[in-house]
C-alpha cells in the first residue's frame, strides 16, 4: 500500500517565543492568524499587491514545511515553529495586522508552493534583499519586480526557480502527527511499515551500516526488524526491533535531515515510497501487500477507463480482483486468465506510471483508493487577479472520458 502523504494547512500552529533550546513562552494561534503576523512583522502593507501575495506565499510554504517534516517536534520540542529570524519566521505575540496584508492572507492562507514531482511545501526561505542576502526571495526586490509589473508567481520563479508550483485549496484540518500512535512490529503491515521501511533505505545511504530492505512491500518482516534494530544500535535505542514513539521520530528527524525536506534545496519527498517490482505470479485466493499493490494500481487505473472495473483495496485477491484483472488484459489484448504473471503485472504497472504522472499534477497527494480524492489543485503559473481566477488550473475534467492512449485537443497523450 502506497504511503499516503498529507500536506494540509493546520487549523493552528504553536509558536515558540525565543530560541529553540531557550525556555521561553509557547502560544498557540490560529495558522491565518499566524501568517498575518509575520507578513505585517515582515513587509510593508503599502507594496504592490503582487509583491505582498509572493511574500504571503512564501511564509506559508516555509510555516507548512515546519508542520509538514516536523521539524521541531520530531527533536522532541512541543512546538512547531520559532519566532526568530534566526531560525523559522519573525512573529511578534500581540501586533497588529494591516488590512492590506489580511486580505491577501484570507484569501490564500490555504495555498503554497512546491516544486513539481515534490509534496513537501517548499522551504521558501527570505531576506530583505538589503542589510541581509540569501539565497531566497528578496523582499525588496519582490518589490521591485511588482513595480515592474510582475505578478506574484513571476516573482516566486525569479527567487526559487521555474520548477515550482502552486497548490490552492489544500485541506484545512488539526493538527495530526505522523507517529500512528502504537507500536509496530514484526508482523505489522500497512502504509506506517511502508514509511519505516522508506526511511530506512534512504537513512542507510548515509548510514550503510544499516541494512536496505528490499522490496519495499508494507510488510514489517524479519529483514524489516533486522534493520529496525540496527538502526537502534546505531542511534542509542533500545535494540528491541519495534518501531514505538522514540524510534518512530528519531527516523523522521534523519530522513528530513539527510533528504533536507526542511531546506531550501532539497532532495524531494515523492508521492509514495512503495516499489513496484514483479513480486512473483499472484492469482485468486492470494493475500498480502503484493495483492494490496496490485489492486491499488487497478484502482487508479479505473478513474481514467470506465472500462475497467472499480474495485476495493483489501488485500484479498477475491472474484472481484480477479474480473478486473481480465478485464484488463481483454483491454490490451492480453491473454484473458485472471492471473496476473510478470508480463501483466509490468503491463499494469507501465499504464499506472503514466495515470500516476497525470494526477501528480492534480493533488496535494495520490489518492488512497479510487474514490478518496483530495479537493485540491494546482497551479503552474500565476495571476494576481482575485484568488488567481484567472490563472489556468492543470487537471480539471475535460467533459469527456479520458481513456489510454488517447490524445488531447494538441494531439499530446494523456494516458
Amino acid at each position: 500500500m502506497p504511503v499516503i502523504i498529507t500536506p494540509y494547512i493546520p487549523t493552528n500552529i504553536t509558536v515558540h517565543l525565543g530560541l529553540p533550546s531557550q525556555w521561553a513562552e509557547n502560544i498557540t494561534v490560529s495558522f491565518p492568524d499566524y501568517v498575518k503576523n509575520v507578513a505585517s512583522s515582515e513587509i510593508y502593507p503599502t507594496w504592490e499587491l503582487s509583491a505582498i501575495r509572493a511574500n504571503v506565499l512564501a511564509i506559508i510554504s516555509f510555516a507548512l514545511n515546519r508542520v509538514y517534516t516536523e521539524y521541531y517536534r520530531s527533536r522532541g520540542y512541543e512546538f512547531d515553529i520559532t519566532s526568530t529570524t534566526q531560525y523559522d519566521q519573525k512573529f511578534i505575540r500581540g501586533r497588529n495586522f494591516f488590512d492590506s496584508i489580511s486580505r491577501v492572507v484570507d484569501e490564500i492562507f490555504n495555498d503554497y508552493i512546491r516544486r513539481r514531482g515534490f509534496v513537501e511545501p517548499l522551504a521558501a526561505k527570505f531576506c530583505n534583499g538589503t542589510t541581509s542576502t540569501c539565497d531566497g526571495l528578496s523582499q525588496w526586490g519582490s518589490q521591485d519586480m511588482a513595480k515592474q509589473g510582475a505578478n506574484s508567481m513571476e516573482i516566486l520563479y525569479r527567487y526559487y526557480g521555474d520548477d515550482i508550483e502552486l497548490v490552492v485549496e489544500a485541506p484545512i484540518q488539526d493538527m495530526t502527527r505522523s507517529y500512528p500512535g502504537y507500536p509496530l512490529r514484526l508482523g505489522s503491515a500497512g502504509e506506517e511499515v511502508v514509511a519505516i521501511q522508506t526511511m530506512i533505505n534512504r537513512i542507510s545511504q548515509n548510514y550503510p551500516a544499516i541494512p536496505k530492505i528490499r522490496p519495499v512491500t508494507g510488510a514489517f518482516n524479519e529483514k524489516t526488524e533486522e534493520a529496525v534494530r540496527k538502526f537502534q544500535r546505531i542511534f542509542n535505542l533500545t535494540a528491541d526491533g519495534i518501531v514505538g514513539k522514540a524510534t518512530w521520530y528519531k527516523m523522521v528527524s534523519l530522513y528530513v535531515g539527510v533528504t533536507k525536506l526542511a531546506e531550501l534545496i532539497s532532495e524531494g519527498q515523492t508521492f509514495y515510497g512503495i516499489e513496484f517490482q514483479f513480486p512473483g505470479t499472484l492469482r485468486e485466493g492470494d493475500t498480502g501487500p503484493e495483492v494490496r499493490v496490485l489492486q491499488y494500481m487497478l484502482a487508479v487505473m479505473a478513474q481514467f477507463d470506465e472500462a475497467l472495473l472499480p474495485i476495493e483495496v483489501d488485500g484479498d485477491f477475491g472474484h472481484n480482483t480477479t474480473q478486473a484483472v481480465r478485464q484488463y488484459q481483454g483491454l490490451v489484448g492480453l491473454t484473458i486468465d485472471g492471473v496476473v504473471g510478470e508480463v501483466t503485472w509490468n503491463s499494469i504497472y507501465g499504464h499506472f506510471a503514466l495515470a500516476d504522472q497525470f494526477m501528480r499534477r492534480d493533488m496535494v497527494r495520490f489518492p488512497r483508493t479510487a474514490t478518496e480524492i483530495m479537493p485540491a489543485s494546482v497551479i503552474n503559473v500565476g495571476s494576481d487577479a482575485s484568488s488567481y481566477a484567472d490563472t489556468p488550473r492543470v487537471g480539471q475534467f475535460p467533459g469527456e472520458t479520458v481513456r489510454f492512449g488517447q490524445t488531447d485537443r494538441r494531439g499530446e497523450v494523456l494516458v
